[in-house]
């Protein structure tokens, strides 16, 4: 069983072969032009992304739906999904953005003014100033305890499960709270909710998540299954990706400032963190250049590899050096964050302005 509010490690091979999850390497051939993401097997897994491949090349409509619960800072393992939505809204996809508040009450008992603060302050001011464009007609975004829609899908959606499935999926028993059983017909109403008729009607939904979500995305098309009759609901497409690796090999965690880079950090701050992150070097500079380095256990080199280098030869090059044991981890880490500084400073001169359209959102 997956615990999508509290999973720490994730064993990806296991749970694809579990809940059948396709490889999305088997269908790398027909994207045009991948995402650096799905190219390099960050985006490891979907259900169904080959019918959004095929919408998005007869440019037909489809939807993407990916939210936040404001409940933290965010951190630069985040940005994995800025990209990926940044690149859906490039081949046309309509944005749908719930920010789940009555999640953060329910299960963080976090406030609703807070939340509205946290959300605007962290993630969308983030959002902005990472390059996605909120301030556009083609983009949704609202606050779940502010949508009578959502409400709406919400209450009949809950007609179409009960408490023996919500158990098997989440382990929820008796001392579980109403509110925290109701959050998760909450995000299935957040992912149908593309699909109403305000919305231009049934259409295929794209959720990009972590593993963990995935009993959300289970939950939701077996109830969009079930609201077909009614309602004409699709069932949705779902993408998986790998969780960066924190700072001291552990998750990264928004609650764990050890394991993080949080964005709203200075970049001389990100810079220093990096160069307390842990690598795959050897015990001695004598192991590592007779065994090479350990590339693929090396945090500093997941950030190069989801954030900080674009050219594919180049970070190739840098994986070749690393196993023939001549790069030097002392040396990869100082450039590693030379680039986050630099990511950092670009991000800092664009949060000043992103924060203005931010608040203009809610």
């Amino acid at each position: 069983m997956i615990d999508p509010w509290t999973s720490t490690s994730v064993d990806y091979d296991k749970l694809v072969r579990e809940f059948g999850i396709k490889e999305i390497s088997d269908i790398i051939d027909t994207i045009k032009n991948p995402p650096r993401l799905i190219k390099r097997g960050v985006v490891f897994g979907h259900r169904e992304f080959n019918e959004i491949n095929d919408l998005i090349n007869k440019k037909e409509d489809f939807a993407v739906v990916t939210g936040m619960m404001p409940s933290g800072q965010m951190h630069i393992g985040h940005k994995m999904i800025i990209d990926q939505l940044i690149w859906y809204q490039q081949k046309g996809a309509f944005l749908s953005l719930p920010i789940a508040d009555l999640e953060a009450y329910a299960a963080r008992n976090m406030s609703f003014e807070k939340g509205r603060q946290i959300a605007i302050e962290e993630y969308l001011t983030n959002w902005i100033a990472l390059g996605l464009d909120l301030d556009n007609d083609n983009v949704n975004v609202y606050l779940q305890s502010q949508n009578k829609s959502l409400f709406d899908l919400e209450f009949k959606s809950s007609r179409k499960t009960n408490f023996n499935q919500l158990h098997a999926i989440y382990g929820f028993d008796q001392s579980t709270n109403i509110a925290h059983m109701q959050s998760p017909l909450m995000q299935v109403a957040d992912i149908l909710l593309p699909q109403l008729e305000e919305f231009g009607g049934p259409k295929k939904v794209l959720v990009p998540v972590g593993i963990d979500q995935d009993p959300h995305i289970r939950l939701t098309r077996d109830i969009a299954h079930r609201l077909h009759d009614e309602l004409g609901f699709i069932q949705p497409a779902s993408t998986y990706h790998r969780f960066l690796t924190g700072l001291t090999g552990d998750k990264m965690s928004s609650s764990k400032p050890n394991t993080a880079i949080y964005l709203n950090e200075s970049p001389e701050i990100a810079a220093k963190k990096v160069k307390t992150a842990k690598t795959g070097g050897r015990e001695s500079l004598k192991e590592q250049k007779e065994l090479g380095g350990e590339v693929d256990k090396c945090v500093i080199y997941e950030m190069l590899v989801y954030h900080l280098i674009d050219d594919d030869g180049e970070l190739e090059e840098i994986r070749q050096e690393c196993l023939d044991g001549q790069l030097r981890c002392g040396d990869c880490k100082l450039r590693t964050s030379q680039l986050m500084e630099e990511l950092f400073e670009d991000l800092k001169d664009k949060q000043v302005e992103a924060s203005e359209i931010a608040k203009t959102l809610l």
